[in-house]
C-alpha cells in the first residue's frame, strides 16, 4: 500500500532492505561483507572521534553547491571531554562482520499495509554484530564529497562528582522523515541532491555512531525497520517504534509508510522492566500524536528510571492542544513512575517555545521536572537560542522546541552537548550537505543522585 523506489546500490549501507515485518530479520547472516563494496579511495572525511577511530587533521572540502565551506576550526569530529575511549558501543565480534544478505538487494517491496504491522518487533537474535567502526568507515565511504561533520565540543556541568558508575548517555533527535523532507517540508534553500535517502541516512548514522549514546530517542522515523531497526540491533541496541495514526507521510508519493517515535537501549546497560505507547489525547479526543515509555533497570547500579520519548502537535494556533497532549503525557508518567517515586527522563520534539504553556506545565510539574539544556546558560535558567533553524517559503524560522527532561531530584547531567554556532550552521540554514536534519541532536549524560534516601 505503501510503496517504496527501489534504490540503487552504491554501497552496502545503501541497500538496506525493508523484509517483511515479523519474519525478515530472522535471517541468519550468510553473505555481503562490510567491506565488499568500500571504495578504494581514501576517506577524505573528517573521521568520528578518537575514541572510535583514531584522531585526524580535518581538511574541510568545499562543497560547490549551496553549503558554505566550514574551517579546519570548525569541521573536525569530537565527542568532546568527558568521553572515554572504553565506552561500550556494542558488542564487537571477532572476525569482520558481515551484513546480513538482505543488503545486496536493492528496497524494492511494499510497506506493511496495516499500523499493527508496524509495530511488531522483528527478532534480531540470529544476526552478527556489526563492528561500530567498520559501519562508521562505510558511513564516511559513502559520504566523500560531502563537508565533514562540524565539529560540538561536550560542556561539562558537574566537576565534583565522585559518582564511580558510568554515565547514562542520552540522545534526542528529530531527524527529519525522509518523505517529509523530499515531499512536503519546503527547504528552499537546501538542494534536493542534499536530501537524498543514500546519503542521508549515513550523515545521521554518522552522528549517532559518533556520540555513542546508551538510550536514544527519535522523532520523524520513516526508516526504523528498513534502516535503524536492522543496523541498531546489530550494534546491541533493542528498539520500538510506534507510529503515528494518521502520518502526514502517507500523502507522499512513494512513502516508506508512517512516520513515528523510536526508541533504543543498549542491552548490555539496560533491560526492559516494561514499556508501554501512548496514544495522546487533548480534551478526551485521540489525537495524532504519540510517545513511548519505558522503566528500564540499569544493570551496574539495579536502580529503575522511566524514559519516554514524544513529538507534539507542530503549527502556530496549536497552543491549546499542544497543552492538552501534554498534560495526557504527563498524567501518564505519573501513573508509570509511581508519582515521581522511579527517576524519569523524557526527550521530545515538544513543537513549542519556552513561552508556551506546555512547557510551563512540565517545568512546574509534581514530576520534579528540569530541562538539561537550561544547564548551558550563564544563569543555568535560560534554554538554547535555537534547536532549529530552517528556511521555508514563508520565511525563515528559527525556534527552540526540542528538550530534554530529567527528575532534577534524582538525576544529575554530568554534560550536555553543545549546540551548533550561526557560522556552523551557515546561511542556507538546515537540513544541509553536512547536517542531515533540520533539528539539531540533543546529547546528555546523566547519572543518578547517590543521595541515599532516593535509592530505588
Amino acid at each position: 500500500m505503501y510503496p517504496s523506489p527501489a534504490r540503487p546500490l552504491c554501497s552496502a549501507l545503501s541497500a538496506l532492505c525493508c523484509a517483511p515485518c515479523t519474519a525478515a530479520s530472522t535471517t541468519t547472516t550468510t553473505a555481503s561483507s562490510l567491506l565488499l563494496l568500500r571504495s578504494p579511495v581514501p576517506v577524505k572525511r573528517a573521521l568520528s572521534p578518537p575514541a572510535l577511530l583514531g584522531s585526524s587533521s580535518c581538511a574541510a572540502p568545499r562543497c560547490g553547491c549551496c553549503h558554505q565551506g566550514a574551517s579546519a576550526g570548525q569541521c573536525s569530529a569530537a565527542i568532546g571531554p568527558g568521553a572515554a575511549s572504553s565506552r561500550a558501543v556494542c558488542p564487537m565480534g571477532n572476525r569482520t562482520s558481515r551484513l546480513y544478505s538482505a543488503l545486496a538487494k536493492s528496497l524494492n517491496i511494499n510497506a506493511a499495509s496495516e499500523h499493527q504491522e508496524y509495530l511488531e518487533q522483528p527478532d534480531s537474535e540470529q544476526l552478527d554484530p556489526i563492528d561500530p567502526k567498520e559501519l562508521l568507515q562505510e558511513c564516511q565511504t559513502v559520504l566523500q564529497k560531502r563537508p565533514p561533520r562540524l565539529q560540538r565540543n561536550f560542556v561539562e556541568l558537574r566537576t565534583d562528582s565522585t559518582n564511580t558508575y558510568r554515565p547514562i548517555r542520552v540522545m534526542q533527535w528529530n531527524i527529519l522523515a525522509q518523505a517529509l523532507g523530499e515531499g512536503k517540508d519546503n527547504f528552499i534553500q537546501c538542494p534536493l541532491e542534499a536530501l537524498k535517502w543514500e546519503e542521508r541516512k549515513c550523515l545521521i548514522l554518522e552522528e549517532i555512531l559518533g556520540y555513542q549514546p546508551d538510550i536514544l530517542c527519535l522523532q520523524e522515523v520513516d526508516h526504523y525497520f528498513d534502516t535503524f531497526q536492522p543496523l541498531l540491533s546489530r550494534l546491541g541496541y533493542q528498539g520500538t517504534f510506534f507510529p503515528k495514526p494518521w502520518s502526514p507521510c502517507l500523502d507522499v508519493e512513494h512513502n516508506n509508510g508512517p512516520d513515528g517515535c523510536a526508541l533504543f537501549f543498549l542491552k548490555d546497560r539496560f533491560s526492559l522492566v516494561n514499556g508501554v505507547n501512548i496514544r495522546l489525547t487533548a480534551m478526551k479526543i485521540k489525537t495524532n500524536q504519540v510517545a513511548i515509555a519505558q522503566t528500564l533497570r540499569c544493570s551496574e547500579t539495579g536502580k529503575l528510571f522511566c524514559i519516554a520519548v514524544t513529538h507534539l502537535k507542530a503549527r502556530t494556533g496549536w497552543e491549546r492542544f499542544r497543552s492538552a497532549q501534554g498534560c495526557d503525557l504527563l498524567q501518564n508518567l505519573k501513573n508509570i513512575t509511581q508519582g515521581a517515586e522511579i527517576p524519569l527522563i523524557v526527550c521530545g520534539d515538544f513543537n513549542a517555545e519556552p513561552t508556551e504553556e506546555v512547557y510551563e506545565e512540565f517545568s512546574n510539574s509534581s514530576l520534579n521536572l528540569n530541562s538539561a539544556y537550561k544547564l548551558l546558560s550563564a544563569d543555568g535558567q535560560s534554554e538554547p537560542p535555537y534547536t532549529t533553524w530552517k528556511i521555508r517559503p514563508s520565511g525563515e524560522c528559527r525556534h527552540t522546541l526540542d528538550y530534554i527532561w530529567y527528575s532534577k531530584h534524582a538525576l544529575n547531567v554530568n554534560s550536555a552537548l553543545g549546540l551548533l554556532t550561526e557560522e556552523q550552521i551557515g546561511p542556507n540554514r538546515l537540513p544541509s550537505f553536512n547536517y542531515p536534519s533540520d533539528h539539531l541532536s540533543l546529547v546528555c549524560d546523566f547519572s543518578f543522585n547517590q543521595d541515599p534516601d532516593r535509592l530505588l
